[in-house]
């Protein structure tokens, strides 16, 4: 959950992919549809990025990570937790067909990481991590984590990760030098860029917003009260306040701005929320 804000206009990445559409095939695709938060917005991916070649750099690099987490005794060391996350996910993920139905034949997989940070995120392909210090330190109840872990399903499921690997690609590589990179050196320059975008480089404040939006109406479709994105960012802001600020809220818009936003989106999902009561 990189939460670090870099605004990243919607003209300014139109104007990078295209003066570089012929370098890099950058073009508009539709990753999802609309739900009823209305996520609309156009994306521009790389035709050098392709979706199954992401996923199956992700899948390796969630193995490895996971291997050594095991290997660090850090893997899914409190059953409790990890039971919990993976049965508030898996309600998650049986909604993700509403925003894509190829969703359900990802290989989705769901583990907590034992550290002190409160993170969590989730890998292009449906590979989600959750961070035993989130749950410790926030103490969030069932609905509340549903908000994490819808969000970070979110960015999975807008492909965020493919469209920031490829406006990396579109604005700074040329065709020369692509057509140059074959075999295991494309892969290790996939792979070197996925690293980057999942673990250092900031989400834009338009993703951001996007994975707040989507990330709600999973919550409110699988039974959870869309309220508690709410008071999860509450939370979150009273962690901030304390000087130990989480790493996803560094350069994020303030607390309040979100907060506000965030309440409008919860009664906006409130009747969706009621029917899956019923």
């Amino acid at each position: 959950m990189k939460i670090l804000a870099i605004l990243r206009p919607r003209a300014q990445l139109a104007a990078v992919c295209g003066a570089a559409v012929l370098a890099a095939g950058c073009a508009a695709v539709q990753t999802t549809q609309s739900g009823a938060v209305g996520v609309e917005r156009k994306q521009y991916m790389s035709s050098l990025v392709s979706e199954a070649a992401l996923d199956q750099e992700a899948a390796q690099q969630y193995s490895a990570l996971m291997t050594q987490a095991r290997g660090q005794n850090a893997l899914d060391v409190n059953s409790a937790q990890a039971a919990r996350v993976k049965g508030i996910a898996q309600r998650l993920i049986a909604q993700a067909g509403v925003f894509r139905p190829d969703a359900s034949g990802w290989q989705w997989e769901t583990h907590v990481l034992k550290s002190d940070e409160i993170n969590a995120w989730c890998m292009p392909g449906g590979k989600i991590a959750v961070y035993s210090g989130l749950i410790d330190t926030l103490k969030p109840t069932d609905a509340e984590l549903a908000a994490v872990i819808g969000h970070e399903i979110a960015h999975a499921l807008r492909e965020h990760a493919r469209e920031q690997v490829s406006q990396q690609m579109a604005a700074n590589v040329g065709l020369s030098v692509l057509s140059a990179i074959t075999g295991s050196q494309a892969s290790a320059d996939l792979g070197s860029s996925l690293t980057k975008v999942m673990f250092t480089l900031p989400n834009s404040r338009t993703h951001e917003t996007e994975a707040d939006r989507i990330g709600v109406e999973l919550a409110a479709r699988a039974g959870f009260d869309p309220a508690a994105a709410v008071t999860l960012w509450q939370k979150m802001d009273a962690a901030s306040s304390g000087g130990g600020q989480p790493e996803f809220l560094s350069t994020h818009p303030s607390a309040q701005t979100r907060i506000a936003d965030l309440q409008a989106i919860a009664q906006q999902m409130m009747p969706l929320y009621q029917q899956a009561r019923k």
